[in-house]
């Protein structure tokens, strides 16, 4: 029988099991046979304790100097690079992607800690000219105070950090409830915060499912933002369920991201960029390059090519160096990818590799799926138009630039999008009609940095951003000051 560590919920500065008693189990989606450990099957009666926590402690930090916030932030940035290796192999073991990626999602968190300690030097307003004599005028942040945080499985560490570090910074506390998924990233972030010393309460992390965790954390009215990465389907959720109070609320939602390749394009590296992000985190990205839109003229030359370096791909457990896509994060998960396989299959798409799963040895105690590119795709499509989140892509012809656009641009997302081409007018034409959130030249589709405002147009969230300093936009709110200092009434306007 499995023997495993019971992890706990992290509540007012002390580890404490759930009121329900139960627990649930994290195993590996590479190899099922591995427990990774029990985890806190918490209920309403926890997130109230981790609600309260964070309202009493918000009334010092708030209080506490920003530059003060951000030299605890730098800290915990400082204590992340070293236990990142730690952090990185448990991340590939509970969400399964390779190696490689785990680190690159906890430096991820590290670059956003020391970007944010900075920003507690900064925080900036506007002064401005008032219209009347001896009269001053500012504008300035203020925190908001319990910020709830629901994140997802697929950047377990990277996403808790684009949430936590600006809220903290801005003087908020901070209830999370990790993904069902991956908790065990959370755990370690939140034992870095306590060992640099964080005050108790001004971070809490409740673990569990969505409906014991999530409503209630959402439907708190002592909440006042919650901020949400996931599904469109549960980001809607969400918004009805703030809307009643008026509580602020940031959605980070879903992806259906176009690759355009033009005819002048360097074909060697369109491909390197389509497969790593097609296949990166095994397809398990919002930003993943689920679309390929080629030009006429190259696209079969380039869907040759693509297929034959895809089907090199070694598909296999994250933790061994030499794998290029791991498995899908869950059972549920990789069969909802299969039943898109054969979506493809059934809508007349033809199949150039993959389309189907990995077994086999090793492979059978995992959910591993083949890397899969179907041919012939149009944009009536449900692989065109619907999100996937795995291991699938699509090639769709285009013939000439403003084609290629119209047909990237007809879903109902809007996150990330590229083109490959050595043509700068077309690369400033793309960068001006395709309306997403993020645009890359001669890139793929992932590959984002902390020092940039992170998120999408249309379905794929409701305007709020993250990473750079318009993440401080979501977890402040503005004030405007006026100071009259010349003794008599003033009446703006009319004086």
């Amino acid at each position: 029988m499995d023997k495993a560590k019971v992890y706990k919920n992290f509540i007012n500065g002390e580890w404490v099991d759930s009121v329900s008693g139960h627990t649930y189990e994290n195993r590996n989606p590479a190899d099922d046979r591995e427990l990774i450990g029990l985890f806190q099957k918490s209920n309403a009666k926890d997130v109230d304790s981790a609600i309260s926590a964070a309202e009493s402690a918000y009334k010092k930090w708030r209080l506490v100097p920003a530059p003060k916030r951000g030299e605890l932030m730098f800290k915990v940035a400082q204590r992340l690079m070293e236990r990142k290796e730690e952090i990185s192999r448990d991340m590939t073991r509970e969400m399964g992607k390779v190696i490689k990626e785990t680190r690159g999602d906890t430096q991820e968190a590290i670059d956003m800690g020391f970007y944010m300690a900075g920003e507690g030097r900064r925080l900036f307003g506007d002064t401005t000219p008032s219209e009347l004599r001896n009269k001053f005028q500012m504008s300035i942040r203020q925190p908001m105070g319990v910020c709830a945080m629901i994140t997802p499985w697929n950047f377990p560490i990277a996403i808790p950090s684009w949430k936590i570090f600006p809220a903290l910074i801005c003087g908020n506390t901070v209830v999370i409830k990790p993904a069902t998924y991956t908790p065990l990233s959370v755990v370690h972030f939140m034992e870095v915060f306590e060992e640099c010393g964080i005050p108790a309460g001004v971070v809490n992390m409740v673990t569990g499912t969505g409906g014991g965790v999530g409503e209630p954390l959402m439907h708190d009215k002592r909440v006042k933002l919650v901020s949400f990465t996931g599904s469109t389907e549960i980001g809607s959720r969400i918004s009805s369920a703030c809307a009643p109070d008026f509580k602020h609320c940031m959605l980070e939602m879903g992806g259906k991201n176009g690759q355009l390749v033009m005819d002048d394009a360097d074909l060697d590296l369109a491909i390197e960029g389509a497969l790593w992000g097609a296949f990166g985190t095994t397809g398990q990205r919002c930003t993943a390059t689920s679309r390929i839109i080629a030009h006429k003229d190259i696209v079969k030359k380039f869907t040759e090519r693509f297929v034959e370096r895809a089907k090199k791909l070694k598909v296999g457990n994250g933790l061994d160096e030499s794998i290029d896509v791991g498995p899908a994060v869950s059972e549920s998960q990789m069969n909802t990818v299969l039943e898109y396989m054969e979506i493809g299959k059934k809508e007349g798409a033809k199949l150039l590799c993959g389309g189907g799963r990995v077994t086999g040895g090793d492979h059978n105690y995992g959910w591993f799926t083949q890397p899969t590119l179907f041919g012939d795709v149009t944009e009536k499509m449900r692989i065109f138009q619907e999100e996937i989140f795995g291991s699938v892509t699509s090639i769709t012809t285009c013939d000439s630039l403003e084609d290629g656009i119209s047909k990237l641009n007809n879903v109902i997302y809007g996150l990330s999008s590229s083109i490959y081409t050595r043509d700068v007018n077309k690369a400033f034409v793309a960068m001006r009609d395709v309306y997403t959130g993020i645009f890359y030249v001669n890139a793929p589709t992932i590959g984002a940095e902390i020092s940039l405002p992170f998120g999408g147009t249309k379905s794929t969230g409701n305007g709020h951003r993250e990473a750079g300093k318009q993440a401080l936009d979501v977890f402040s709110e503005w004030k405007a000051v006026y100071i009259d200092f010349s003794g008599a009434l003033q009446k703006a306007q009319m004086d």
